[in-house]
């Protein structure tokens, strides 16, 4: 029997980046949550001038009762206010599902213990940390040229911004999105300080509250308890494909050469074998 050694430097090249791939991508979808801006468990409660652009303000399983705030709150048209019904219990449905793919990747940069606003700028990739989250100034997303890049942040129980504190993206192409594939999924709950400027799709486990006056382009998503709004303005980023709420393949943090390099090594470690068999 011959074996021809090219060819099986390919194949096994090839499976080691597929599954390598395969093993660390994840595609952050929001199904029908994408068509919320603030979508809530228990009670959806806005102070002061809230402004809400580019998508529905929901509540699931409580009512509508449990939506205060608007007026003086403005949800801006074509969109609603929409409360315990098929739409929010899909919704909900869809969210839980987003979390749990969010929260999935096993690999990752661990940044437990460091200040969001001290680590940047970060590439697209997934970062975690095992408790909080604690965002002092300003944090720099680096899309590097790539209209795609997606950034998941996996935070164990709070996230935190200080008063003033930024998100701000660089390098995201000719026609910039802010916010569109950037995800925050919280173990427990997300408190925004007094004028945080913010992107990115937050989905917590339980609350999300504004200290007051912040500016959020993504989605304030949560799923068993409140969403508390104060002076916020909420601008949605449009979705990359239909029932899609962005996202795309969230990359390794590192390269695939490595893994080309490993499944050539491999191959040539296991030469003389291959040749035996010609």
């Amino acid at each position: 029997m011959k074996i021809t050694f090219a060819p099986r430097i390919a194949l096994v090249v090839a499976a080691t980046i597929f599954l390598h791939l395969n093993a660390t991508a994840v595609e952050v979808d929001l199904g029908t949550a994408n068509n919320f801006a603030v979508l809530a468990g228990s009670a959806v409660t806005s102070t002061g001038n809230t402004v809400v652009n580019g998508g529905n303000v929901g509540l699931d399983p409580n009512t509508l009762s449990s939506i205060t705030g608007f007026p003086p709150g403005i949800v801006n048209t074509p969109y609603i206010i929409e409360a315990a019904n098929g739409v929010t219990l899909q919704a909900q449905a869809d969210l839980t599902t987003a979390y749990n793919v969010a929260a999935g990747p096993l690999t990752h940069v661990n940044l437990s213990g460091q200040d969001l606003g001290l680590v940047g700028p970060l590439t697209p990739g997934v970062y975690f940390f095992s408790s909080s989250a604690q965002l002092t100034g300003t944090l720099t997303l680096d899309d590097q040229g790539n209209p795609d890049a997606v950034f998941v942040f996996q935070i164990g129980s709070t996230l935190t911004t200080a008063s003033n504190s930024k998100v701000v993206t660089i390098n995201d192409g000719p026609n910039p999105t802010p916010g569109i594939s950037v995800f925050w999924q919280v173990g427990s709950s997300a408190t925004l300080g007094t004028g945080t400027d913010f992107e990115g799709n937050i989905l917590a486990y339980a609350s999300i509250t504004d200290d007051g006056g912040s500016t959020v382009q993504g989605r304030l998503l949560a799923e068993t308890a409140a969403v508390t709004l104060n002076d916020t303005t909420i601008t949605v980023p449009p979705a990359e494909e239909v029932g899609g709420g962005g996202g795309g393949n969230v990359p390794d943090s590192a390269s695939t050469l490595p893994l080309l390099g490993f499944g050539v090594a491999t191959l040539f470690a296991f030469r003389r074998r291959f040749i035996s068999l010609a």
